[in-house]
């Protein structure tokens, strides 16, 4: 019995369930008991496993985590998203507003960043207008997934994939090949969701409040925050674009910008007392339990016996959604492009395999990081939450619309 892959199947079967009894768990529980599993029973060292945890993913979602923390409680966030959303006049409108801005953030900010600041916004949003909470945050997870995937910096793989040195000019490559059809799976999802929501997409017009800031002190620091992750991410991108190679990584954009909150406000001991310390747990949890799967050796054998070619735009895009789904899509990605530099692949396969490991993260809440962030956030702070169902039952065929997309533009490209 391979226990790595039988704890990885009750890991993804206890999410899709959430429930044994009378017993309530929460997602971060369930991938922290899979991980307690793999150490106990052997299947990792307890040193492999404390190095499987990836110390720059934890320290830039801890930064982005204070950031965020500081924007909702001074009500600046909340003030910001009023500007913003107030010219949407309809359900639909407000929608396509969430969809297009989260959107095209996410390609720039990176989608975990997105997850992190949208999560209390579309709460405020649907308990102002009286909305569907879950259709607002799957209208946001979907926004961020597709996003994200037009920029080599919208989300770690592509950004792997942008440093391996096979593609010139990333980011004119990526809005060449994936801008257009990102434009188009946008609004397939908004289509998607007003069918599947029929009931709240009502005639009845929108009328926003305006959202006051509560705390001017804490905004202050948390707008100076703000302004540094964009200047910094600003930064990083012309240094990209100017082909300068610096050891600039998103964790240091993260942490330096966290440090006024962190070092001025008078407030930062609460702040740090309410971040969402449980997400930290499941994605330090996810690591062990995906360096033990990985280890066990299974997906590379299934690779190595395809008998398709491993390098043409189908083959990637199927493998990297399906892969994906079972060791997420950053590890599947180190695996696939070192089969596609070995291979010689066209630049055409690495904006597939980009494509497919960003997109596979609307088919399960398991596909994206960015999911289980929204989905813990959510339920930090309000009552809702989504299923596996809930998610799945618009995330697999918006997954492969979304799919059969990039494929025609790549083909066609």
């Amino acid at each position: 019995m391979n226990i790595p892959i039988v704890t990885l199947a009750i890991v993804f079967l206890l999410i899709a369930v959430r429930q044994i009894g009378n017993l309530r768990l929460a997602i971060w529980q369930i991938m922290l008991g899979g991980a307690a599993v793999v150490v106990a029973t052997g299947q990792i060292a307890p040193r492999a496993a404390l190095r499987a945890i990836d110390i720059d993913v934890m320290l830039f979602l801890f930064g982005m985590f204070v950031i965020g923390q500081a924007l909702e409680e001074s009500g600046y966030l909340a003030h910001a998203a009023y500007k913003y959303f107030k010219r949407a006049r309809s359900i639909d409108g407000l929608v396509l507003c969430v969809l297009f801005g989260a959107g095209a953030a996410s390609a720039f900010l990176m989608n975990d960043t997105l997850a992190i600041a949208g999560t209390p916004v579309v709460l405020l949003l649907a308990r102002k207008h009286g909305m569907c909470p879950k259709m607002l945050l799957l209208a946001l997870a979907f926004a961020i997934t597709i996003g994200s995937a037009a920029s080599p910096i919208g989300n770690p793989q592509n950004l792997l994939i942008a440093l391996n040195g096979a593609i010139e000019n990333p980011f004119i490559l990526f809005a060449r090949w994936l801008l257009v059809p990102t434009i188009a799976n946008l609004f397939i999802a908004y289509l998607l969701l007003k069918r599947c929501y029929p009931a709240e997409f009502h005639d009845v017009p929108l009328r926003h409040s305006h959202e006051p800031i509560r705390d001017r002190g804490l905004a202050r620091w948390a707008k100076l925050s703000l302004r540094m992750v964009v200047a910094l991410t600003a930064l990083k991108i012309v240094l990209a674009l100017l082909g300068v190679r610096v050891d600039f990584r998103l964790t240091y954009i993260a942490l330096a910008s966290a440090l006024p909150i962190l070092i001025a406000s008078p407030r930062r001991r609460g702040i740090l007392a309410r971040i969402d310390w449980h997400t930290l747990v499941f994605f330090a949890a996810m690591f062990v339990l995906m360096a033990s799967v990985w280890e066990s050796g299974v997906f590379q054998t299934l690779l190595a016996r395809v008998p398709a070619p491993l390098t043409s735009v189908e083959m990637i895009l199927v493998a990297s959604i399906g892969l994906s789904q079972c060791i997420s899509n950053v590890p599947l990605v180190a695996l696939y492009q070192k089969v596609l530099l070995d291979t010689g692949a066209t630049p055409e396969g690495f904006i597939a395999l980009a494509a497919g490991s960003t997109i596979a993260g609307n088919f399960f809440i398991l596909g994206a990081a960015s999911n289980v962030i929204i989905i813990q956030n959510a339920e930090k702070r309000s009552a809702h939450t989504l299923t596996f169902r809930e998610f799945a039952r618009i995330g697999v065929p918006l997954t492969i619309i979304n799919a059969f997309v990039y494929w025609l533009f790549l083909r066609l490209g």
